[in-house]
């Protein structure tokens, strides 16, 4: 890949991770430069590349402005094909889960070394919107909350890549979300382990402890896996007694 090419991806993935909308203006040359961590003249070739596909327009004295959106590919390629295999067979939440391990036990991490202020408010905002829906009984709202707390953390990391995977996979992240808390939130006593998880994992990573962050998140994952599957075979158990009753 050109270098101009690679510049070209991590425009893109800047645009997507500060969730910019069509209209609105991309920062001043010198900033971009200095995030992308690019000369002036690569980036100016990046941008005319950009502006050459219709994606970017520039005015002379305004700036640069995004005219369409970026295409999603993790939508795409990724996201539609998961989901539809768990529509199929409901196992395969399991392997999001596992997935999730990895890809949120390290954007803890680099949260924790990373946070600024703006970001911790956006967490605690994110885990308060959480317990205020549950408290209304608000199961939709409480999901996206929830799954919101997981994507502000991913933010936190400013690791571009690790923000677009989450960002690209927020639509399956939600979907997992919902399974698990209809199954894992039906008991007040697995709501307050639930809800003290997530405050360990925002306290780390206000604390600015890597290893902490990294842990808790993990912790509260496998956590969720486990408690899933047992109500599962508990499930599984009654419905045999009940067939078995009907013999």
């Amino acid at each position: 890949m050109k270098v101009s090419d690679k510049i070209v991806q991590k425009l893109k993935l800047l645009i997507e991770s500060n969730n910019m909308q069509v209209g609105d203006r991309l920062p001043a040359e010198r900033k971009l430069c200095e995030q992308l961590e690019v000369s002036r003249s690569s980036l100016r070739e990046a941008i005319s590349q950009l502006t050459s596909t219709g994606m970017l327009v520039s005015k002379v004295g305004a700036g640069t402005f995004l005219q369409q959106l970026p295409v999603n590919w993790s939508q795409n390629q990724i996201v539609d094909p998961l989901s539809n295999l768990i529509d199929e067979d409901p196992a395969y939440r399991f392997d999001v889960q596992e997935a999730r391990l990895i890809l949120e036990g390290g954007s803890a991490w680099y949260a924790a070394k990373r946070a600024t202020q703006a970001d911790l408010e956006k967490i605690r905002y994110c885990y308060d919107q959480i317990t205020h829906f549950q408290s209304l009984g608000d199961d939709d709202k409480a999901s996206r909350a929830d799954a919101e707390f997981h994507l502000a953390i991913a933010e936190a990391s400013h690791n571009l890549v690790l923000i677009q995977m989450m960002r690209g996979l927020f639509d399956l992240l939600q979907f997992n979300v919902v399974l698990g808390r209809r199954k894992v939130y039906t008991e007040a006593r697995r709501y307050d382990q639930l809800r003290d998880q997530h405050f360990q994992v925002m306290d780390a990573i206000e604390r600015h402890d890597p290893e902490a962050a990294r842990n808790a998140v993990c912790g509260h994952i496998e956590f969720v896996v486990q408690q899933v599957r047992m109500i599962d075979e508990e499930e599984a158990r009654r419905q045999r007694a009940s067939r078995l009753n009907r013999i």
